[in-house]
């Protein structure tokens, strides 16, 4: 196992170190809105450049997920994301979007502007997550989203899950065929056991084989998601030939709870710069990936 260390320097805002460890139906968005948007934060506006729908993907086991897509006109990627919390967007068939706050969804069109097509499945029926994202059903779920995905045509697929969300980019990173996937991206990844009942070592990451990222902000609060946990969490990455830790620091609070979206947790005054380390890395995995 080879360990090599990249210092970058220090931002105003934020330091990043990198540990690279070898070893359906489409309807178009009418409007966005957000019942929970904080004071101060822009509410969801369609982008005229970005083509954005409301998706229903059909499930093997049975009815089907709603997903928002967003897409520039030539995607070099697809991120599918996972959010944290309950997991619930609280995604309507007109688009609209009442629980706006968590980092994936709030940033969707930035990584949109960065080239990258982004798809957010919603809750079947707006259920509550907790407890069932390192199940085998959720990993049937997300398997059926990938699938979906790659008919799309937009390039290779990454999973990249945030807080609880980790837990579900981990099981379907472990239960994908080798090739689905191009990498899975981990931030603020859930290692503690809360009252979810589950971790990202619940979902199996011993099985992961695609290159992976793991993101932590020294500045988390979250009881659940120290970030001392960064380097545990890539070290159980045992069948993954490339893991890379990137340590992070900065953002500012306005949620109530340590765990909360608008918080360090969340990289809440942050998500610019933590946006383009991570796209830094997704575009070396891309350009590696085409080499071979």
């Amino acid at each position: 196992m080879i360990i090599t260390s990249l210092h970058r320097p220090m931002s105003k805002y934020l330091h990043c170190t990198m540990i690279v460890v070898t070893a359906c139906a489409l309807l178009p968005i009418v409007a966005y809105a957000s019942d929970h948007i904080a004071p101060g934060i822009t509410a969801n506006i369609v982008d005229p450049g970005i083509n954005e729908r409301v998706m229903n993907i059909p499930l093997n086991a049975g009815g089907s997920i709603r997903a928002v897509f967003g897409s520039p006109a030539r995607p070099q990627a697809t991120i599918i994301m996972f959010p944290g919390g309950i997991g619930d967007i609280g995604l309507g068939q007109d688009g609209r979007i009442r629980h706006g706050d968590n980092f994936v969804v709030r940033t969707r069109k930035a990584w949109n502007k960065r080239g990258y097509a982004v798809l957010i499945p919603d809750t079947v029926g707006h259920r509550n997550l907790r407890g069932q994202r390192s199940s085998a059903r959720y990993a049937q779920l997300i398997e059926d989203i990938i699938a979906f995905v790659h008919r799309q045509d937009s390039g290779p697929v990454f999973l990249l899950g945030t807080s609880q969300g980790a837990i579900a980019a981990v099981n379907g990173a472990a239960h994908a065929a080798s090739g689905d996937i191009a990498g899975v991206v981990l931030t603020e990844s859930v290692s503690v056991m809360g009252v979810s009942g589950e971790t990202v070592f619940s979902a199996h990451p011993e099985k992961v084989q695609a290159p992976v990222l793991v993101v932590a902000n020294r500045d988390d609060r979250c009881n659940v998601a120290p970030p001392q946990d960064a380097k545990r969490i890539g070290a159980a990455m045992t069948g993954s030939r490339e893991v890379t830790v990137l340590m992070v620091a900065g953002g500012t609070t306005r949620s109530e709870k340590n765990c909360g979206s608008l918080t360090p947790h969340g990289y809440f005054g942050i998500e610019a710069e933590v946006i383009t380390r991570i796209s830094a890395w997704l575009e070396a995995t891309i350009r590696t990936a085409s080499l071979k």
